[in-house]
């Protein structure tokens, strides 16, 4: 069975992206743009991994975090950031999130993180 993961983003070039790079490399992906959209997908069906944006409208990427973890839901993160350094401390506490990566990112490295959290 694929792996199933979850791209979190509101920026559609990213989202298409990475949809792109983890459906080729065999996993399957579910896209959502809100941090809304991602909790009522998560409702719905499980997922191996999800990968979130740290800015995200109508419920943040942080607050996506904390519904979780009081819901007891869970779910292995990628948290993706622009300014990942100044979020590292905020989200360390966070035992869903396994790795913290900054935007830009190379793909080739994005890939090796993917694949180590799920083996």
């Amino acid at each position: 069975m694929p792996k199933e993961i979850l791209v979190v983003d509101d920026q559609p070039g990213i989202r298409l992206l990475l949809n792109d790079i983890l459906t080729s490399e065999g996993y399957r992906v579910s896209l959502a743009k809100t941090g809304k959209e991602a909790l009522d997908k998560i409702n719905q069906k499980s997922f191996d991994l999800m990968i979130l944006d740290y800015k995200l409208p109508i419920i943040d990427g942080k607050e996506v975090l904390n519904i979780l973890e009081k819901e007891k839901i869970d779910i292995s993160v990628i948290l993706m950031s622009g300014m990942a350094e100044n979020i590292r401390e905020e989200i360390e506490k966070n035992n869903l999130v396994k790795k913290v990566i900054a935007k830009p990112f190379n793909i080739k490295d994005f890939c090796v993180y993917v694949e180590e959290i799920l083996l």
